[in-house]
Formats: C-alpha cells, structure tokens, sequence
C-alpha cells in the first residue's frame, strides 16, 4: 500500500518578484529539445530547464520534494515527459490552483499524486516558503505546514479513482488488478 500521508520540502513556484507563475506549459517543465530521451531516469534532469528562474531546479531537488504552483500547471500539449521528469527526479506530490485537463490526466495514469487547491494563488502568499516542511494527507486534502506550525485547509482530496489508481501504482497496474479479480 502506498502511503497517503507524504512529508516532504515544499518548492513554491514563482517569479523573482514572488509572483505566481500561471501556465506554466509542458515545454517550460520539460522543453522539446529532450524529447528524443526515452529513458524515465534520465529525464529528471531536464525538469524546469525551460522556466526562467528555475533552471537549476532538479540539481537542487531531492527525492520526497513537493511542487506548489499556481493557475493552469501543465497547459499546451499532451507531454507525458513533463510528467515523467517529476517522477524521475523523486518528486512526491504536485499541489497546484489547477492543472491543464491533459497534464491532470496524465499525471493520475502515472500515479503522480496531484492536488488541486482553488484559490491558492489568491491565499497561499504567506502559506508556503521554499524549503518548509509539509505534510499531505492525500484522502482528505489537510495540509500541515511543519515549518510554520499552520494547518491549510481548502485542498481537494484525490478522488476514489485517483486514490485507486495511485494506490495501484498507475492505470495499467489499476486495469491489470481489476482483471485479475
């Protein structure tokens, strides 16, 4: 069983003015010019190389790290590499305002844990700083800011089918389960 409960180094995307940074695309968390990796442990690297001000971001990633954005993550195209390079580089969670329709999808079929948090861009500005200590519980949303000793609320849960999926380990290993029984 997966845990539901992840503790992790938060890393709150934003600009050098401590500006949210709204749609961010695929191709600035893992540009085109990679596309020809196939290999799921090398893509990590790349991760954020095309984001300024974030270049240098999976040098400083450690495994567990949690990713909190703003509007519209993962917009453009159907990248399953922007996924991926997350997973590689041992990222636990994506807690974001909102995730574009395919990245979402995406990331639920590869048992990325995503949350979605309406109107953190909006209340989040004091909530969350590079480097605190979080704790996520995925099945009710609570958060717990172990730094700052708050408790966030207003994070949605994973859905029944998300918590399926994750807790199988992706949707293939999910289908395969389902018809094994």
């Amino acid at each position: 069983m997966r845990p539901t409960k992840i503790s992790g180094r938060a890393w709150v995307i934003k600009d050098e003015n401590g500006n949210w940074i709204d749609n961010i695309d695929t191709d600035m968390i893992y540009h085109n010019a990679h596309l020809a990796i196939t290999d799921i442990k090398e893509m990590g690297k790349y991760t954020f190389g095309n984001l300024k001000g974030w270049n240098d971001f999976a040098k400083k990633a450690k495994e567990s790290d949690i990713i909190i954005a703003g509007k519209n993550f993962g917009c453009g195209s159907s990248r399953q590499q922007a996924v991926d390079c997350f997973i590689s580089l041992g990222i636990s969670l994506l807690i974001c305002e909102s995730f574009g329709a395919i990245y979402k999808r995406n990331a639920i079929n590869s048992a990325l844990p995503i949350l979605s948090f309406p109107y953190l861009t909006d209340i989040g500005v004091e909530l969350f700083k590079n480097g605190d200590i979080i704790d996520v519980e995925l099945d009710t949303g609570k958060i717990v800011n172990k730094t700052s000793e708050k408790e966030i609320k207003g994070a949605s849960p994973l859905s029944n089918v998300q918590m399926d999926i994750y807790q199988a380990g992706g949707l293939f290993k999910f289908g395969k389960q389902k018809n094994n029984r």
